[in-house]
C-alpha cells in the first residue's frame, strides 16, 4: 500500500458504471474455488493455508475499496466508474470472498451441530468462528498490502459521528481493514520517488447495551487523504490528457504535506 483516500461522496453514483463494476467482480468470483470437502485431509484435518488459498486468494488489483456491506451497490459503482475512466481494478471484499459465512456454515454444520441436527455446540462454534475470521482477517491483510491505494467509502453507514472530530464504526471488519493501514509497510511505487509516511493507531471501544451488542471502534482517518466527487471529476479531467499512470495524476492532485519517512 502506497497512499489512502477517505472517499466522502453523495448517497447515489451514476447507474451507467454499475454494470461495469459487477462485469468485473463476477470474473472476479470465478477464481474462488469455494468447495470444502476437498480441504479436509484423510485424518479428518482440516488444511487452514489451503482454505485462504482457495477462498480468499490474492487477486491482483490496483484499489482495496474498504466499504459497508450496505454500501454493496455503491462500492460497485465506483468500481465500475475507476475501471471505465482509468482502467483501474478495485477489489470489493462483500463480492468477491463473501464466501465467509458459507464457509463458516460448512465447518459448523460438519463439526459443530449437536446431535439432535437442530442446535449448534456455542463451545465448537466459537473455536470454528475464530479460525474462519482469522482466515479470512489475514486474506484482508495481504489484499491490502499487496494493492496500490486504499479508499475507505466514507457513509453513514460505515462510520457514525462521535462529536465534531471523532469518527466511530460499529464494523469489526471496517475497524480492522483502517487499523491495518496504519501498521503495515508503505511501499513507494518504483516509477515513483517520492517518500511516504507511518502512522500509529488507537482504539476506544464503548460498554455494550443490552439486548443488542453494540461495539464501536474509533477511527484514525488522519492518514487518509480526503477525496470528494468533484475531485474524482478533476482527476478524470487531468488523466484524460496524461499518459502518466492514472494513480500518479491522483497522487499529484493531492500532495501530503505531513512529516514523511521513506519507506523501506
Amino acid at each position: 500500500m502506497y497512499r489512502g483516500f477517505n472517499l466522502v461522496i453523495p448517497e447515489t453514483l451514476n447507474d451507467s458504471f454499475t454494470e461495469k463494476g459487477k462485469e468485473i467482480h463476477s470474473e472476479m468470483t470465478e477464481k474462488i474455488n469455494d468447495r470444502f470437502d476437498d480441504l479436509i485431509a484423510f485424518n479428518g484435518i482440516i488444511n487452514g493455508n489451503k482454505v485462504i488459498e482457495k477462498w480468499f486468494p490474492i487477486i491482483e488489483c490496483d484499489i482495496f475499496l474498504s466499504h459497508s456491506h450496505k454500501d454493496q451497490d455503491k462500492a460497485i459503482a465506483l468500481a465500475g466508474l475507476l475501471y471505465k475512466n482509468f482502467g483501474l481494478k478495485t477489489f470489493i471484499d462483500s463480492t468477491v470472498w463473501g464466501f465467509s459465512d458459507k464457509l463458516l456454515k460448512a465447518i459448523d454444520d460438519k463439526y459443530c451441530m449437536h446431535e439432535n441436527q437442530t442446535t449448534y455446540s456455542y463451545e465448537k462454534r466459537n473455536f470454528s468462528t475464530s479460525h474462519v475470521h482469522l482466515m479470512l482477517n489475514s486474506a484482508l491483510n495481504k489484499m491490502i498490502d499487496s494493492c496500490e491505494a486504499i479508499f475507505f467509502l466514507n457513509t453513514p453507514n460505515s462510520v457514525s459521528a462521535i462529536d465534531t472530530i471523532k469518527d466511530s464504526t460499529n464494523s469489526p471488519w471496517i475497524f480492522s481493514e483502517i487499523a491495518t493501514t496504519q501498521t503495515i509497510r508503505k511501499k513507494t511505487p518504483k516509477r515513483l520517488k517520492q517518500e511516504t509516511r507511518t502512522f500509529s493507531s488507537r482504539i476506544s471501544l464503548s460498554e455494550s447495551v443490552k439486548e443488542q451488542l453494540t461495539v464501536e471502534y474509533e477511527l484514525e482517518l488522519s492518514h487518509f487523504t480526503k477525496l470528494t466527487l468533484r475531485d474524482i471529476q478533476l482527476w478524470i479531467n487531468k488523466a484524460k490528457f496524461s499518459n502518466s499512470n492514472p494513480l500518479d495524476e491522483l497522487y499529484s492532485l493531492n500532495q501530503i504535506n505531513s512529516k514523511f519517512l521513506i519507506d523501506g
